[in-house]
């Protein structure tokens, strides 16, 4: 079985290396030349809550060849119609696509291959780029979990080849309510993620700021209150029922919201946003995947979505230069 990560930057780096190191050959493909030449001369150096290295395969787009039986999808949403078109030649005929990236890409990933060969997975873990052939695992080895759901047309078989693989790197549940974990996903990066960048820290600096909690809790609980109105059921977050426990409408259960918010991202405190990563490099985030996405699906619904708009509006000034990140963004809310 063939397998490629296509997007192996700081998560696909980790995940590469994993898999690499537990027997599972697999081409870590990434348009970084840097990267990808630390990569073949050094392996892949894996720092943070672990320190291994490992050999790895590792290419460039235009090195590729041939046919994948799985093509793990890690890039941007930014330019997914035109990446996902490229990969299709790739694809073996009973190939999939298994899309690892943030927000809700499924549907549109699989208006291009079809869904009978589209497979979505919810990362509960970060990692950050360090440098060439380095990537630093920001979250505790313990808590390391995927969530994977299928589009309708994938079997059990699928499902399962899928499974056996990214089991070699941690736990992988199977979700049979994928739209439930890629919204339970988008609360957390949406919250966290989102206020992460506004304020240029990790999310652990969110928690650990009091005016942050508070814009926090009420990013939730918007994300939640949108999801309901699109029908949404949330699923259960590394077994637990985030919406029971972050949900509120009284004062007390705010206050209790905001007491338990340090301790259920204790394990991921470190984690640096993607999006922060991103701007730090110059890159263009991919916000409108996230927090955008709730502010879509607020003006469909109904819902007012002020926290989000107003992270929607604050990273995009940052990103063009109107704005630096930082903690004082908060009394913006």
């Amino acid at each position: 079985m063939r397998i490629a990560i296509y997007g192996a930057g700081s998560l696909g780096t980790v995940m590469g290396a994993y898999l690499t190191k537990n027997g599972v050959p697999v081409d870590l493909i990434n348009h970084n030349k840097a990267h990808v030449e630390a990569l073949k001369a050094s392996g892949a150096h894996i720092t943070g809550t672990v320190d291994f290295t490992v050999p790895v395969s590792a290419l460039l787009p235009e090195e590729m060849s041939g046919k994948y039986d799985i093509i793990f999808l890690m890039t941007k949403q930014l330019h997914n119609r035109e990446v996902v078109t490229s990969l299709k030649e790739f694809l073996a005929e009973d190939g999939l696509i298994v899309t690892l990236q943030n927000g809700i890409p499924e549907d549109g990933i699989a208006e291009i291959v079809g869904p009978e060969h589209t497979i979505g997975v919810v990362v509960e873990w970060g990692a950050t780029l360090a440098s060439p052939g380095e990537s630093v695992l920001t979250s505790e080895p313990d808590s390391l979990s995927f969530h994977m759901g299928g589009m309708p047309g994938i079997g059990d078989e699928q499902l399962s080849r899928v499974k056996d693989v990214l089991e070699k790197m941690c736990p992988v549940e199977i979700e049979t309510n994928l739209p439930g974990a890629r919204w339970s996903k988008l609360l957390i990066n949406a919250t966290f993620s989102g206020l992460g960048t506004v304020i240029g820290g990790t999310f652990g600096d969110v928690t650990g700021d009091p005016l942050g909690r508070e814009i926090a809790v009420r990013c939730m609980k918007e994300v939640i209150d949108v999801g309901h109105a699109a029908g949404v059921e949330f699923a259960p977050v590394q077994g637990k029922n985030i919406t029971v426990l972050f949900y509120w409408k009284t004062t007390a259960k705010k206050v209790t919201a905001k007491l338990l918010l340090p301790i259920a991202m204790k394990k991921h405190a470190a984690i640096e946003p993607s999006m922060l990563q991103d701007l730090k490099k110059g890159k263009p985030c991919e916000v409108d995947a996230i927090n955008g996405v709730v502010c879509d699906w607020g003006k469909k619904t109904g819902v007012p979505t002020p926290v989000n708009d107003k992270i929607v509006k604050l990273i995009r000034e940052i990103q063009d230069g109107k704005r630096k990140t930082g903690k004082e963004n908060l009394k913006e809310f």
